[in-house]
């Protein structure tokens, strides 16, 4: 990777361990459910009305919509907004990585190397050293909540992987990521509606313009501007240019920047065992990135396809 390459790389990571804090910060204002409607909203209607459709089975669409998406942001921002401190957050929604790699395994039959195995196993005992630990500090609801956050991104990253294999023609991921935004927005809506009351968001939505409201708009902004646009478009054309084996473990460094940002803008100080278990979640995410040696034979004139790597909140 070139020195211009690895910095944007870790530009990005920079953009979305801060996306924590601009998620944070709408979270003050607006209701969950109607917050991550409205992120995906904003995204969408352009989509819709500029944007080609992929050329992808409408199933795989949905599953990445729905488990990326849907899934991933209902639980996020629940948990968010339930007491899940900010730093520890981007922590455990890294559980998206392992949860990927043993769902490929149970969904699509794909082999496990004893590397993948372990790092599964070690980036389980730390989820569950960060669990027993908030049971003592906090409810362990929003962790339970969080790792859902990251079974719903793993789900969509196999929705992902399966509409990038089936795309008709040039798969085009950034076409893919937009179309992926138009899926969460109206079920969103409806469960802000049963959940939150019918007009809770809208009343949150029509005082944002005033001096309270504001940051929210200003975190809304980011999320969509910076955070997704901007991060992941850039993530996408590294992808494009690198393996996935070389650019998808950048992200493992967005915790550092979560936990930073909130320790210094928030205040929020984990306790040393939550820190430790952060350590092992992170080895154990490592782990299950690593890919055994290829064997000493003939090289074969064909090459296994890299899996889509994981997007980015």
């Amino acid at each position: 990777m070139t020195p211009r390459d690895r910095l944007l790389g870790l530009t990005v990571i920079v953009l979305w361990g801060l996306n924590f804090l601009a998620i944070r910060v709408g979270l003050d204002h607006f209701p969950p459910f109607f917050f991550a409607a409205l992120r995906f909203l904003l995204i969408a209607i352009p989509v819709v009305i500029f944007v080609p459709r992929p050329q992808v089975p409408m199933r795989w669409l949905l599953l990445y919509g729905f488990g990326f998406g849907f899934g991933q942001f209902a639980f996020l921002f629940w948990a968010m907004h339930t007491g899940m401190p900010t730093g520890l957050a981007s922590l455990v929604l890294q559980s998206s990585a392992p949860f990927t790699v043993l769902l490929g395994a149970v969904l699509l039959r794909e082999k496990l190397s004893v590397w993948q195995v372990s790092g599964i196993g070690v980036a389980v005992a730390g989820m569950a050293l960060i669990g027993w630990d908030r049971s003592h500090h906090a409810a362990l609801l929003p962790v339970i909540l969080t790792l859902l956050a990251g079974l719903s991104w793993a789900f969509g990253n196999l929705g992902s992987r399966l509409a990038a294999a089936n795309t008709v023609g040039d798969p085009q991921p950034m076409r893919l990521m937009l179309w992926m935004c138009v899926i969460p927005p109206l079920p969103m809506l409806a469960l802000s509606a049963a959940v939150e009351g019918p007009t809770a968001g809208w009343r949150a939505l029509s005082t944002a313009l005033s001096i309270d409201g504001l940051p929210s708009l200003i975190g809304l902004a980011y999320i969509v501007l910076l955070g997704t646009i901007v991060g992941t478009g850039i993530w996408t054309t590294l992808m494009s240019r690198y393996p996935a084996g070389k650019v998808a473990p950048l992200s493992l460094l967005v915790p550092i920047v979560g936990i930073g940002a909130s320790w210094l803008f928030l205040h929020e100080t984990p306790s040393p065992l939550s820190l430790v278990g952060a350590v092992i979640v992170i080895a154990g995410a490592i782990a299950t990135q690593r890919r055994p040696a290829p064997a000493a034979t003939v090289p074969s004139s064909t090459t296994p396809l890299e899996p889509p790597a994981r997007l980015g909140v």
